[in-house]
Protein backbone atom coordinates (compact mmCIF):
# COMPACT_ATOMS: atom_id res chain seq x y z
CA UNK A 1 0.00 0.00 0.00
CA UNK A 2 1.12 3.49 -0.84
CA UNK A 3 0.20 6.56 1.02
CA UNK A 4 0.13 9.83 2.03
CA UNK A 5 1.32 10.72 5.93
CA UNK A 6 -0.83 14.55 5.88
CA UNK A 7 1.49 17.42 7.75
CA UNK A 8 -0.69 19.45 10.03
CA UNK A 9 -0.76 22.82 11.21
CA UNK A 10 -2.66 24.62 14.60
CA UNK A 11 -5.22 26.46 13.84
CA UNK A 12 -5.73 27.39 17.12
CA UNK A 13 -3.45 26.51 20.01
CA UNK A 14 -4.52 27.51 24.20
CA UNK A 15 -2.00 26.50 26.82
CA UNK A 16 -4.37 26.23 29.57
CA UNK A 17 -2.00 25.05 32.76
CA UNK A 18 -0.17 22.15 34.15
CA UNK A 19 -1.51 18.83 34.60
CA UNK A 20 -0.77 16.67 37.57
CA UNK A 21 1.19 14.31 35.21
CA UNK A 22 3.41 16.70 34.09
CA UNK A 23 2.22 17.60 30.52
CA UNK A 24 0.66 20.84 29.61
CA UNK A 25 -3.51 21.05 29.40
CA UNK A 26 -3.80 22.02 25.82
CA UNK A 27 -6.98 23.08 23.50
CA UNK A 28 -6.12 23.15 19.99
CA UNK A 29 -8.02 23.50 16.34
CA UNK A 30 -5.80 21.30 14.60
CA UNK A 31 -6.08 20.96 10.86
CA UNK A 32 -4.28 18.67 8.23
CA UNK A 33 -2.44 19.96 4.89
CA UNK A 34 -1.10 18.56 1.42
CA UNK A 35 1.70 18.88 2.44
CA UNK A 36 3.02 15.13 3.00
CA UNK A 37 5.33 12.30 3.65
CA UNK A 38 5.04 9.38 1.28
CA UNK A 39 4.52 6.31 3.29
CA UNK A 40 4.92 2.56 1.33
CA UNK A 41 4.07 -0.67 3.43
CA UNK A 42 4.58 -4.05 2.47
CA UNK A 43 3.06 -6.38 5.36
CA UNK A 44 4.87 -9.33 6.71
CA UNK A 45 3.95 -12.40 8.87
CA UNK A 46 6.89 -13.43 10.50
CA UNK A 47 6.37 -10.68 13.06
CA UNK A 48 9.31 -8.09 12.02
CA UNK A 49 8.66 -4.72 11.30
CA UNK A 50 11.39 -2.36 9.76
CA UNK A 51 11.18 1.44 8.82
CA UNK A 52 13.62 2.82 6.61
CA UNK A 53 13.53 6.50 5.42
CA UNK A 54 14.91 8.99 2.86
CA UNK A 55 14.72 12.46 2.24
CA UNK A 56 12.03 13.66 -0.55
CA UNK A 57 15.06 16.48 -1.10
CA UNK A 58 14.03 19.49 0.75
CA UNK A 59 14.59 17.75 4.43
CA UNK A 60 17.53 17.25 6.05
CA UNK A 61 17.18 13.73 7.97
CA UNK A 62 20.41 14.24 9.87
CA UNK A 63 18.66 14.58 13.68
CA UNK A 64 17.08 11.82 12.53
CA UNK A 65 17.25 8.81 15.50
CA UNK A 66 18.53 5.46 13.58
CA UNK A 67 16.91 3.37 16.68
CA UNK A 68 13.52 1.73 15.10
CA UNK A 69 12.05 2.07 18.86
CA UNK A 70 12.75 5.87 18.20
CA UNK A 71 10.89 6.25 14.88
CA UNK A 72 6.66 7.06 15.50
CA UNK A 73 5.99 4.71 12.30
CA UNK A 74 7.71 1.98 14.21
CA UNK A 75 6.20 2.23 17.57
CA UNK A 76 2.53 2.67 16.00
CA UNK A 77 2.90 -0.59 14.14
CA UNK A 78 3.97 -2.37 17.65
CA UNK A 79 1.14 -1.12 19.49
CA UNK A 80 -1.17 -1.72 17.27
CA UNK A 81 0.10 -5.40 16.65
CA UNK A 82 -0.09 -6.01 20.39
CA UNK A 83 -3.42 -4.02 20.84
CA UNK A 84 -4.49 -6.93 17.90
CA UNK A 85 -3.19 -9.88 19.17
CA UNK A 86 -1.46 -10.77 16.28
CA UNK A 87 2.79 -11.37 17.36
CA UNK A 88 3.07 -12.76 13.74
CA UNK A 89 1.75 -9.76 11.84
CA UNK A 90 4.65 -7.25 10.65
CA UNK A 91 5.57 -4.48 7.92
CA UNK A 92 8.64 -3.01 5.98
CA UNK A 93 7.40 0.90 6.23
CA UNK A 94 9.97 2.53 3.68
CA UNK A 95 9.28 6.54 4.23
CA UNK A 96 10.01 9.84 2.17
CA UNK A 97 10.20 12.67 4.13
CA UNK A 98 9.17 15.96 2.69
CA UNK A 99 7.90 17.23 5.97
CA UNK A 100 10.36 18.84 8.07
CA UNK A 101 11.77 17.56 11.33
CA UNK A 102 11.13 19.69 14.52
CA UNK A 103 8.82 21.64 12.80
CA UNK A 104 5.65 22.00 14.84
CA UNK A 105 4.05 20.40 11.50
CA UNK A 106 3.57 16.88 13.03
CA UNK A 107 5.57 14.75 10.92
CA UNK A 108 6.61 11.56 12.78
CA UNK A 109 3.13 12.06 14.18
CA UNK A 110 1.88 12.43 10.67
CA UNK A 111 3.85 8.86 9.92
CA UNK A 112 2.20 6.99 12.83
CA UNK A 113 -1.29 7.65 11.75
CA UNK A 114 -1.12 7.11 8.10
CA UNK A 115 0.57 2.92 9.11
CA UNK A 116 -1.71 3.00 11.86
CA UNK A 117 -4.46 3.41 9.25
CA UNK A 118 -2.70 1.40 6.90
CA UNK A 119 -2.25 -1.58 8.93
CA UNK A 120 -5.71 -1.58 9.93
CA UNK A 121 -6.59 -2.64 6.71
CA UNK A 122 -3.17 -4.40 5.32
CA UNK A 123 -3.91 -6.40 8.99
CA UNK A 124 -7.72 -7.19 8.18
CA UNK A 125 -8.47 -5.61 11.16
CA UNK A 126 -10.38 -2.27 9.92
CA UNK A 127 -10.46 -0.52 13.39
CA UNK A 128 -12.64 2.53 13.92
CA UNK A 129 -11.01 5.71 14.15
CA UNK A 130 -11.69 6.44 17.69
CA UNK A 131 -9.57 3.03 18.52
CA UNK A 132 -6.82 3.88 16.31
CA UNK A 133 -6.83 7.57 17.83
CA UNK A 134 -6.82 5.62 21.30
CA UNK A 135 -3.84 3.38 20.00
CA UNK A 136 -1.95 6.72 18.72
CA UNK A 137 -1.87 7.95 22.17
CA UNK A 138 0.34 5.56 23.37
CA UNK A 139 2.92 6.22 20.70
CA UNK A 140 2.57 10.55 20.60
CA UNK A 141 0.86 13.53 21.39
CA UNK A 142 0.16 14.57 18.18
CA UNK A 143 -1.08 10.68 16.49
CA UNK A 144 -4.49 11.18 17.75
CA UNK A 145 -5.48 13.90 16.25
CA UNK A 146 -3.43 13.02 12.35
CA UNK A 147 -5.66 9.63 12.46
CA UNK A 148 -8.97 11.81 11.56
CA UNK A 149 -8.11 13.02 8.73
CA UNK A 150 -10.26 16.00 8.87
CA UNK A 151 -10.30 19.41 11.39
CA UNK A 152 -10.44 17.87 14.51
CA UNK A 153 -10.46 19.83 18.38
CA UNK A 154 -7.66 18.37 20.42
CA UNK A 155 -7.56 18.63 24.36
CA UNK A 156 -5.40 17.13 26.90
CA UNK A 157 -2.30 16.45 26.33
CA UNK A 158 -3.66 15.35 22.46
CA UNK A 159 -5.41 12.01 23.36
CA UNK A 160 -9.13 13.82 23.44
CA UNK A 161 -10.05 14.44 20.10
CA UNK A 162 -13.18 14.99 18.45
CA UNK A 163 -14.76 15.80 14.87
CA UNK A 164 -14.87 19.55 14.51
CA UNK A 165 -16.94 20.96 14.20
CA UNK A 166 -19.73 18.37 14.57
CA UNK A 167 -22.08 20.87 12.79
CA UNK A 168 -20.23 21.07 9.61
CA UNK A 169 -19.98 18.09 7.23
CA UNK A 170 -19.03 19.98 4.65
CA UNK A 171 -15.83 21.79 5.33
CA UNK A 172 -14.02 24.54 3.70
CA UNK A 173 -10.77 24.18 1.86
CA UNK A 174 -8.33 26.50 3.73
CA UNK A 175 -4.76 27.93 2.15
CA UNK A 176 -1.81 28.86 3.40
CA UNK A 177 1.66 29.82 2.81
CA UNK A 178 4.41 27.81 5.65
CA UNK A 179 7.52 29.03 6.15
CA UNK A 180 10.24 27.28 8.11
CA UNK A 181 13.04 28.95 9.21
CA UNK A 182 15.02 26.43 8.68
CA UNK A 183 16.26 25.90 12.41
CA UNK A 184 14.80 22.96 15.20
CA UNK A 185 12.63 24.47 17.73
CA UNK A 186 12.40 22.35 21.17
CA UNK A 187 9.25 21.36 22.41
CA UNK A 188 10.60 21.24 26.27
CA UNK A 189 12.37 25.11 26.19
CA UNK A 190 9.17 27.02 24.24
CA UNK A 191 6.85 25.32 27.39
CA UNK A 192 9.16 26.05 29.54
CA UNK A 193 9.18 29.86 28.14
CA UNK A 194 5.64 29.80 28.13
CA UNK A 195 4.74 28.74 31.65
CA UNK A 196 6.94 32.24 32.90
CA UNK A 197 4.33 34.21 31.04
CA UNK A 198 1.68 31.60 30.59
CA UNK A 199 -2.20 33.37 30.40
CA UNK A 200 -4.63 30.37 31.49
CA UNK A 201 -7.72 30.55 29.13
CA UNK A 202 -10.67 29.58 30.28
CA UNK A 203 -13.36 30.84 28.16
CA UNK A 204 -14.17 28.84 24.90
CA UNK A 205 -14.51 32.45 22.95
CA UNK A 206 -11.31 31.63 20.88
CA UNK A 207 -12.71 28.31 20.11
CA UNK A 208 -15.77 29.97 18.83
CA UNK A 209 -14.39 32.80 16.34
CA UNK A 210 -13.03 29.76 14.75
CA UNK A 211 -16.38 27.78 14.33
CA UNK A 212 -17.88 30.69 13.05
CA UNK A 213 -14.78 31.39 10.91
CA UNK A 214 -15.37 27.67 9.28
CA UNK A 215 -19.20 28.85 9.21
CA UNK A 216 -18.83 31.56 6.94
CA UNK A 217 -15.60 29.87 4.48
CA UNK A 218 -14.46 33.47 4.55
CA UNK A 219 -10.37 33.50 4.97
CA UNK A 220 -10.21 36.44 6.46
CA UNK A 221 -12.54 35.51 9.72
CA UNK A 222 -10.24 32.50 9.49
CA UNK A 223 -6.96 34.78 9.62
CA UNK A 224 -8.40 37.24 12.69
CA UNK A 225 -9.22 33.74 14.34
CA UNK A 226 -6.23 31.83 14.59
CA UNK A 227 -4.04 32.29 17.93
CA UNK A 228 -1.45 30.33 19.11
CA UNK A 229 -0.27 30.99 22.98
CA UNK A 230 3.36 29.58 21.74
CA UNK A 231 3.97 32.15 19.56
CA UNK A 232 5.23 34.82 21.40
CA UNK A 233 7.47 32.58 24.15
CA UNK A 234 8.99 30.50 20.47
CA UNK A 235 9.78 34.03 18.95
CA UNK A 236 11.51 35.17 22.34
CA UNK A 237 13.83 32.15 21.85
CA UNK A 238 14.42 31.91 18.59
CA UNK A 239 14.62 35.06 16.81
CA UNK A 240 14.28 33.70 13.35
CA UNK A 241 11.07 32.31 14.34
CA UNK A 242 9.65 36.45 14.40
CA UNK A 243 11.71 36.49 10.82
CA UNK A 244 9.63 34.11 9.34
CA UNK A 245 6.34 35.64 10.73
CA UNK A 246 7.68 39.15 9.26
CA UNK A 247 8.21 37.71 5.89
CA UNK A 248 5.18 36.34 5.73
CA UNK A 249 2.90 39.17 6.65
CA UNK A 250 5.11 41.31 3.87
CA UNK A 251 4.86 39.21 1.12
CA UNK A 252 0.89 39.57 1.75
CA UNK A 253 -0.41 36.82 4.20
CA UNK A 254 -3.42 38.07 6.19
CA UNK A 255 -1.95 36.36 9.38
CA UNK A 256 1.14 34.33 10.37
CA UNK A 257 0.77 32.34 13.60
CA UNK A 258 3.32 29.60 14.95
CA UNK A 259 1.96 26.14 14.30
CA UNK A 260 2.77 23.49 17.23
CA UNK A 261 5.66 24.68 19.49
CA UNK A 262 7.55 25.63 16.06
CA UNK A 263 9.68 26.16 13.92
CA UNK A 264 7.39 26.90 11.39
CA UNK A 265 4.86 29.68 10.89
CA UNK A 266 1.30 29.59 8.34
CA UNK A 267 0.18 32.17 7.03
CA UNK A 268 -3.21 32.14 5.62
CA UNK A 269 -4.09 33.27 2.05
CA UNK A 270 -7.22 33.34 -0.27
CA UNK A 271 -6.72 30.90 -2.75
CA UNK A 272 -4.01 28.89 -4.08
CA UNK A 273 -3.11 31.83 -6.98
CA UNK A 274 -2.33 34.13 -3.70
CA UNK A 275 -0.53 31.71 -2.24
CA UNK A 276 1.88 31.19 -4.86
CA UNK A 277 2.35 34.73 -5.43
CA UNK A 278 3.25 35.04 -1.77
CA UNK A 279 5.91 32.16 -1.66
CA UNK A 280 7.80 34.04 -4.89
CA UNK A 281 8.19 36.68 -2.23
CA UNK A 282 9.41 34.98 0.58
CA UNK A 283 13.19 35.84 0.84
CA UNK A 284 15.38 32.84 0.51
CA UNK A 285 16.60 31.46 3.43
CA UNK A 286 13.34 30.58 4.43
CA UNK A 287 11.67 27.01 3.34
CA UNK A 288 7.85 28.70 1.85
CA UNK A 289 5.30 26.42 0.53
CA UNK A 290 1.88 26.43 -0.62
CA UNK A 291 -0.39 24.26 1.01
CA UNK A 292 -3.97 23.63 1.19
CA UNK A 293 -6.79 21.46 3.55
CA UNK A 294 -6.48 17.99 3.28
CA UNK A 295 -9.52 15.85 3.59
CA UNK A 296 -9.81 12.37 3.71
CA UNK A 297 -12.12 10.14 5.51
CA UNK A 298 -10.31 7.33 7.96
CA UNK A 299 -8.70 4.63 5.61
CA UNK A 300 -9.61 6.10 2.79
CA UNK A 301 -6.53 7.71 1.70
CA UNK A 302 -4.26 5.21 0.42
CA UNK A 303 -3.73 4.90 -2.95
CA UNK A 304 -3.13 7.68 -5.16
Amino acid sequence: MKTRAFAKINLTLEVLGIRPDGYHDLRSVVEPVSLADIIEIEPRRDGRITVETVSGGAVALDALDARPEKNLAWRAADSLRRHAGKPDAGADIFITKNIPLGGGLGGGSADAAAVLNALSVLWGLDLPVQTLAEIGAETGSDVPSLVFGRTVLMKGRGERVSSWPAETPDLPVWHFVLANPGIHSSTPAVFKEADCTSRLTSAGEITDNMRLAFSSGDPRLLAAAMQNDLTVPAQRLYPRIAEAAAALLEAGAMNAVLTGSGSTVAGVVRDAAEGEAVCRKIPGGFRAVCVSSARWCNGQHSGF
